[in-house]
């Protein structure tokens, strides 16, 4: 069997050095609130508003370290209620994609694009893929077994040796299998 630890995703922002500096001041650097299964990221203490045309959420938590560009990574029902229309995109994927308001403690800046509903994937090392013969951008079935368990296609595999395993999904398909960080799935395809 092809077992995979599970980490639901909840909504969350990753920021370029500008967008930094534009919303917590020149300079500021992100602080570690708690290392995540990806070697080297991290859930930072320091959080942004994101404002929608139709909502808003508090308390939104920056992922680093800072990126390239500036991404917001929210499920479907997010979106619904900050009255976006964000893509299923791949991270990092973000060109044409929905755009939103962002305000920290110094400044605000507004994105014309970066939201996206992160698809559903795998951080395979290259030793467990080519263990199980998957290459990269692979699509793959995997059964979730929470209360309410359900199969889920087109789960992109991404391989690096830089990846730890882990199957990332949002919340609203933890919600719907009933399923939780720590759970365990199984690639069936």
């Amino acid at each position: 069997m092809k077992k995979v630890p599970v980490g639901v995703s909840a909504r969350h922002i990753h920021l370029s050095p500008a967008h930094l500096d534009q919303l917590f001041g020149p300079g500021a650097e992100l602080s570690v609130f708690k290392p995540l299964s990806q070697p080297g990221q991290f859930a930072a203490n320091e959080t942004v508003e994101v404002v929608g045309p139709k909502g808003s959420f508090a308390k939104v938590r920056i992922l680093g370290p800072v990126r390239k560009r500036t991404q917001l990574e929210i499920s479907r029902t997010d979106a619904f209620a900050l009255g976006v229309n964000p893509p299923v995109r791949e991270s990092g994927d973000i060109a044409g994609s929905a755009g939103i308001t962002i305000k920290g403690p110094a400044g605000e800046v507004t994105i014309e694009e970066g939201v996206i509903v992160a698809a559903r994937h795998i951080h395979f090392h290259t030793s467990d893929a080519e263990r199980w013969g998957i290459s990269d951008k692979q699509k793959l079935s995997v059964r979730l077994s929470g209360e309410r368990g359900v199969v889920l296609e087109n789960v992109v595999a991404r391989v690096s040796p830089d990846f730890a395993l882990d199957m990332h999904i949002d919340t609203d398909e933890a919600n719907a299998a009933g399923a939780k960080t720590g759970d365990e799935a199984e690639i069936i395809g």
